[in-house]
């Protein structure tokens, strides 16, 4: 979207704001209204890569609007993803639930059959049932297929990729992502056999259940995102109804090429963490442009929750974010990484910024134990929704916290495995106040290529997280603090297990993957490549190579 027709859209959204507040005060509408949502989340992002987390480095930092956004609003300092992977943090936070309830206990795959289990109800299908326009843009990555599809799970509207951004080739490839490599037009099935085409399926890009491009072109996907989500804030403006945005961005998963002049691709030797910081500003400058259209629009009346969904991708090297001082050296002087895929702090502890103005107090900072969980019950609550009652949830309502100020967070936060060590979904490590107990460890790859090995505790280790943030050095297990701590963690993992146990519903997700259920716009090409001579199809065709 270029510079006019965003000035254009900022003053549509704005009269329309004022109009409806004049609307409003002249008596004509119920003063009562119901607040819009707009949830970002991003994806592989790092506690330190939020300037406003590293308050020696603000003269540095890369995210100007973010921290603005905290200043104006709330930043929370101790607040986790609901696990360190991704298909699991956006099923556990799009039904308040953990793996183990819900069933998503690790990532889906590009040939990936089902998605989120059906008898899981989402976020968005709740509030779509009382009366809120819903839309997502960005990253799915919970199923793909028929009913498993976004809008077939409670969005009115869906623009976005159905998995990771590096999860397939694209001809504007970005770092860190392979380029696909076309074949000779008219000589596809040939050159297919020959094995000169790059055969993986290619990057598509969905709008509701029709790919509208593939391979999709990374250079332009933030800008396309930004333009979407000013029409969905204006499209509800409109319409005076109540809304859920859903942005799942693709930041930071592997750097985008964004329009920041950053060293090439092919360049031998590019500065360190270049490439990773134009993309966070990248990244930043779409959320100041949504923070924007949002103020313009109902400032007073919509709140603005900006989050992770893990950690750093410590395997990318230059290309992975800042944990900050959540190093996890107990594991990395053992060997392997200790962000994304582990449950040391660097791979679930993520920035997090809460913005609503009036109601959100201005430059505060809470450090109470939240969770990318909390958002379900926390949503509901303010939309005056209660949750479904067939069912147990693991997310608390932080109301209080976010707009009363207070510092009662969970008392127990358990963090389940996402593929570093032990059994997919497995609570293998609680949080209790200061303490932290890990019952399993184990180190996903770090750039050096090393692996931590898997390793059981029993007694578990114990960290004091007030003294040693770096998760360095554990507790004497002859002294009575350890002993406390682990009496309490080891109780609180016993009720919770037997609470799952018990659950009335207990959903199973269907890891099945098949090579005809890759997502494919024209089986014709052997990437799936859209061209003027293979028109786009209503729905989806899956293609078989």
């Amino acid at each position: 979207m270029g510079c006019v027709s965003q000035l254009l859209l900022f003053g549509t959204l704005l009269f329309s704001g004022l109009l409806y507040h004049a609307v409003i005060q002249n008596g004509n509408m119920t003063s009562t209204r119901r607040p819009n949502f707009i949830i970002i989340l991003a994806d592989d992002i790092g506690w330190g890569d939020l300037g406003a987390n590293q308050q020696e480095r603000q003269k540095l930092s890369n995210t100007p609007n973010l921290d603005l956004m905290a200043q104006e609003g709330m930043r929370l300092t101790d607040f986790h993803s609901p696990a360190s992977t991704c298909s699991p943090s956006r099923a556990a936070l799009l039904t308040g639930r953990h793996g183990l309830r819900n069933g998503v206990t690790h990532n889906f795959a590009v040939g990936s059959v089902g998605g989120l289990p059906l008898s899981e109800t989402t976020l968005a299908e709740i509030l779509h049932q009382n009366g809120y326009y819903t839309a997502m843009i960005g990253k799915w990555h919970l199923g793909h297929n028929g009913p498993y599809s976004p809008t077939n799970r409670g969005f009115d509207y869906y623009l976005g990729i159905p998995y990771s951004n590096d999860m397939g080739c694209t001809d504007q490839p970005g770092y860190d992502i392979p380029p696909c490599l076309p074949c000779e037009p008219g000589s596809q099935i040939q050159h297919y056999r020959l094995g000169s085409c790059y055969s993986k399926v290619a990057l598509p890009l969905f709008e509701n259940e029709t790919i509208v491009e593939q391979p999709l072109d990374l250079w332009r996907l933030t800008q396309r995102y930004t333009s979407t989500a000013l029409d969905v804030i204006l499209k509800a403006r409109k319409q005076a109804q109540p809304f859920l945005l859903y942005m799942a961005l693709a930041h930071m998963h592997v750097p985008l090429s964004p329009h920041f002049h950053v060293p090439l691709p092919s360049a031998p030797h590019p500065s360190e963490g270049a490439v990773y910081a134009a993309s966070l500003r990248d990244m930043d400058e779409l959320v100041g442009a949504i923070k924007n259209a949002s103020d313009a629009s109902e400032k007073d009346n919509t709140l603005i929750w900006f989050t992770g969904d893990n950690g750093p991708w410590d395997q990318k090297c230059l290309y992975s974010g800042s944990v900050g001082p959540f190093q996890g050296k107990w594991q990395t002087s053992r060997g392997g990484g200790s962000a994304k895929r582990t449950t040391w702090e660097g791979g679930h502890r993520v920035p997090t910024v809460a913005y609503w103005p009036g109601r959100v107090p201005a430059n505060s900072t809470s450090s109470a134990l939240l969770s990318g969980l909390d958002i379900f019950p926390t949503l509901l609550s303010l939309a005056g929704v209660k949750p479904l009652p067939d069912r147990r949830y693991d997310g608390m309502d932080a109301t209080d916290v976010l707009l009363h100020g207070t510092e009662t967070g969970h008392k127990f936060l358990f963090h389940p495995n996402s593929g570093a060590a032990g059994k997919y979904g497995d609570l293998q490590t609680v949080r209790m106040g200061r303490h932290k107990a890990f019952y399993i460890t184990g180190g996903a790859e770090a750039c050096s290529g090393s692996t931590g090995k898997e390793e059981l505790h029993d007694p578990p280790l114990i960290f004091d997280l007030s003294q040693d943030k770096a998760e360095e050095t554990t507790l004497d297990p002859t002294t009575e603090e350890y002993r406390e701590a682990e009496e309490r963690g080891r109780r609180a993992r016993e009720v919770l297990l037997y609470d799952i146990a018990t659950d009335p519903l207990l959903s199973t997700a269907d890891y099945t993957t098949d090579q005809s259920a890759a997502p494919c716009c024209d089986r014709r090409h052997a990437s799936c490549r859209c061209s003027s001579a293979s028109p786009i199809d209503n729905k989806v065709e899956n293609c078989g190579h």
